[in-house]
C-alpha cells in the first residue's frame, strides 16, 4: 500500500468526475465560448454573492493576477509573514506587479485588524503606497487555521476606511467552512476578489477561480491572457470543478476527521517535539533533535509513506480524498512502532 501525504493536490479524479470530464460540452474559452467553463465560472460566482469569476490553471495565478489587477506599481502588498504570495509565489508580486510587501508576524498565519492597521504606511514620497491587503484561508503555513466571519469582518471594515483592497487566498477555504459552517455568501460580501482552488481537496485536477466585480474580472481576463493563461476547449477541466462543487466539498470533514486523528497520535509521541494546533487537513509537527526530517522522511518512505519536509526538523501531513480509512489506519501503526 502506498500512501501519500506530501499535499492535498496529488489526488486523482474520481470515474464519476471523469464521466462528467469526457460529458463535457466544449468550445474555445479565450473566446468566450466555451459552455462548460462558462457554466463553472456563474456557479463560482454565485456561489460567493458576486457577478463574475474567472477560469484559471492555477492558485498561483489567480493571486497574481489578483495583485496586479488591484495595484499599481509602487504599491504594496499587506499579508502575514507565512502567506502562500510571498513564500511560494516566487517573488511574483514584484515581478509580475512592480509591489513590494510589507509583513506582518501573525499568530499561525492569521492577521489582525490592529496588525493591519500599525501596518499601513503614510503618504510619503519615499514609501511605496499600502494598496492591498491579503488574507490567506486556510493557512499552509500556519498548520491549516482558519479565519471566522468575526475575524474578517473588522479586517474588511478598516480596508473599506482606509481605502484598500482585500483579497482571499481561499485555495482550502472550503475546509474551513465545513468545520466553521459559515456560508460562502457571507464570505463573499466581505472580500473585493476571492480565489479558491479546485485541484486541492475539491479533488479536481486541474484549475482555480478567481471571483469578483465584473469590471474586476474583465480586466483580469486580459492580465490572464499576458500570463499564458487564457486557455482553448478548457470545459473537460471546468466539468471536473463544476463536478467537485457539486460533490466534494462536505467530505472534506472526512479529511479534516483524520488529520486531527493523526495529529492526536502525533502529539503523544516522545519523539515529536510539538505539533501546531490541528484545525483542518493539514499536519505539521517538529521533531526532537537530533532527529532531521529528512531521516524520519526517509524510514516513513521505507514502508510506503510520502510526506514532506517543511523545515530542517519540521514535516508536514495534508490528508485528501484518496488517503482513506485504511490508509489513516496504516499511518497510525507506522507511527506507533516509529
Amino acid at each position: 500500500m502506498q500512501i501519500n501525504l506530501i499535499s492535498d493536490t496529488v489526488t486523482k479524479p474520481t470515474p464519476e468526475m471523469l464521466k462528467a470530464m469526457i460529458s463535457a460540452q466544449v468550445g474555445d474559452d479565450v473566446f468566450g465560448e466555451d459552455p462548460t467553463v462558462n457554466a463553472l465560472e456563474e456557479k463560482a460566482a454565485t456561489m460567493f454573492g458576486k457577478p463574475a469569476a474567472l477560469f484559471c490553471p492555477s492558485g498561483t495565478m489567480t493571486n497574481q493576477i489578483a495583485i496586479k489587477a488591484h495595484t499599481q506599481p509602487l504599491d504594496e502588498v499587506i499579508c502575514d509573514h507565512y502567506s502562500h504570495v510571498y513564500q511560494y509565489e516566487t517573488g511574483g508580486y514584484a515581478y509580475n506587479s512592480g509591489v513590494a510587501i510589507n509583513l506582518i508576524e501573525g499568530t499561525n498565519g492569521k492577521i489582525t485588524a490592529d496588525q493591519i492597521a500599525t501596518a499601513i504606511k503614510p503618504v510619503f514620497d519615499w514609501l511605496p503606497l499600502s494598496r492591498l491587503v491579503v488574507l490567506e484561508n486556510t493557512a499552509n503555513k500556519g498548520g491549516g487555521s482558519y479565519y471566522t466571519l468575526e475575524e474578517v469582518e473588522p479586517i474588511s471594515q478598516l480596508c473599506k476606511d482606509k481605502g484598500l483592497a482585500l483579497h482571499l487566498d481561499g485555495a482550502r477555504l472550503f475546509n474551513a467552512l465545513v468545520e466553521t459552517e459559515e456560508s460562502t455568501l457571507a464570505i463573499g460580501g466581505l472580500f473585493d476578489s476571492i480565489s479558491i482552488c479546485l485541484s486541492k481537496g475539491l479533488g479536481a485536477p486541474v484549475g482555480s477561480l478567481l471571483i469578483g466585480s465584473v469590471d474586476f474580472i474583465k480586466k483580469a481576463r486580459r492580465i490572464r491572457k499576458v500570463m499564458g493563461g487564457g486557455m482553448r476547449q478548457a470545459g473537460y477541466l471546468a466539468a471536473a470543478g463544476i463536478y467537485a462543487l457539486g460533490h466534494h466539498v462536505e467530505r472534506l470533514k472526512e479529511d479534516n476527521q483524520r488529520a486531527k486523528i493523526l495529529g492526536e497520535a502525533l502529539a503523544s509521541k516522545s519523539w515529536v517535539e510539538s505539533v501546531r494546533p490541528v484545525k483542518t487537513n493539514i499536519v505539521i509537527f517538529d521533531l526532537v533533535a537530533p532527529q532531521t526530517a529528512a531521516d524520519f522522511l526517509e524510514k516513513i518512505k521505507a514502508v510506503g509513506i510520502n510526506a514532506a519536509p517543511f523545515g530542517p526538523a519540521t514535516v508536514r501531513f495534508v490528508t485528501h480524498l484518496d488517503f482513506i480509512e485504511n490508509m489513516l489506519e496504516k499511518t497510525l501503526e507506522v507511527l506507533e512502532n516509529y
